[in-house]
C-alpha cells in the first residue's frame, strides 16, 4: 500500500450517542485503564478515530506528541485547541512515527478494514504496539448498530486473522462485558427497524450498578463471549 493512499474513516452518526456514552464513568474508565496498560512506556502515540477526543488524553504523554485521526473537521478543532497533533486522514501520518496505536469503537466504521490495519502497520515503529476494541458478534448487530454507521461487529477469531494477515503479532486478546452481551441480546429479540436513541438514564444505571459486575464475570466468559472485543498485538522489530 502507498503511503498516499487514503482509509476513508467515516464520520460516526449519531452523535448524540457519544455523548451520552461519555458520561458513562465506570464504562470510560475501565477503556482509559486499558489504553493506559497496554501503551505504558510509549513515547509518541495515535488514537486513530479519536472522536472527541475522550481518551486522547489517556497517557502521560504531551498533547503534541499524540496523534489523532479524525475526520470531522469540528472535533478536530476541538483536538487542536488542546494540543494534539491532529490529521483529517491516517495517509497525513508519516511511516513509522509512533510507539503505540489505539482504536476504540472504530474499525466496525470501516468498509475496508484490511487497508486500515494496513495503515495502522505503517505508521508504528519495529516493535511498536495495537490496541483494538470493537463491538462484537453480528448475532448483537440491530438497527442500533445501522443508525451509527457499523458495517460488521466481530469475533475474535476474524480480529486475529486480520492482525496477523496484516504483519502483526498478536499478544493478547479476549471479549469484553459480558453482562451487555445478554442485554445486548435481548434488544435484538425486540428490535425495530428505526432505534430509540440511547436513554441517559438506562446508560447510567447500567454503567453504574451492572457494568462493575460485568467486569467481574468477564473475567471467567473472556474466552467466550462479550458485548466488545479486544485485542492488543505489536509490529516485528525486524520490520
Amino acid at each position: 500500500m502507498k503511503a498516499e493512499e487514503s482509509v476513508p474513516l467515516h464520520t460516526h452518526s449519531g452523535g448524540e450517542n457519544l455523548e451520552v456514552m461519555r458520561e458513562a464513568r465506570h464504562y470510560n474508565r475501565y477503556l482509559t485503564a486499558l489504553v493506559r496498560k497496554f501503551g505504558a512506556g510509549a513515547a509518541t502515540a495515535l488514537d486513530f478515530g479519536a472522536g472527541i477526543g475522550t481518551f486522547s488524553g489517556s497517557l502521560d504523554l504531551p498533547p503534541p506528541r499524540v496523534h489523532c485521526v479524525e475526520p470531522d473537521e469540528n472535533s478536530r478543532r476541538r483536538l487542536a485547541a488542546r494540543g494534539f497533533a491532529t490529521h483529517r486522514t491516517i495517509a497525513d501520518v508519516a511511516p513509522q512515527c509512533v510507539d503505540y496505536a489505539f482504536s476504540l469503537n472504530v474499525l466496525e466504521h470501516i468498509e475496508d478494514d484490511r487497508q486500515a490495519i494496513a495503515e495502522l502497520h505503517r505508521v508504528l515503529k519495529p516493535g511498536g504496539r495495537l490496541f483494538i476494541y470493537v463491538p462484537a458478534f453480528m448475532l448483537l448487530f440491530t438497527s442500533m448498530d445501522r443508525h451509527v454507521g457499523h458495517r460488521r461487529r466481530y469475533r475474535l477469531g476474524r480480529l486475529n486473522s486480520l492482525l496477523t494477515d496484516g504483519g502483526f503479532i498478536v499478544d493478547r486478546k479476549g471479549y469484553a462485558d459480558a453482562l451487555g452481551f445478554f442485554a445486548t441480546l435481548a434488544l435484538r429479540i425486540i428490535d425495530k427497524p428505526e432505534p430509540a436513541p440511547l436513554n441517559r438514564r438506562a446508560v447510567a444505571v447500567y454503567d453504574r450498578y451492572l457494568f462493575p459486575l460485568s467486569r467481574l464475570l468477564s473475567v471467567v466468559l473472556r474466552p467466550l463471549l462479550g458485548k466488545n472485543a479486544w485485542i492488543v498485538a505489536h509490529r516485528s522489530e525486524k520490520q
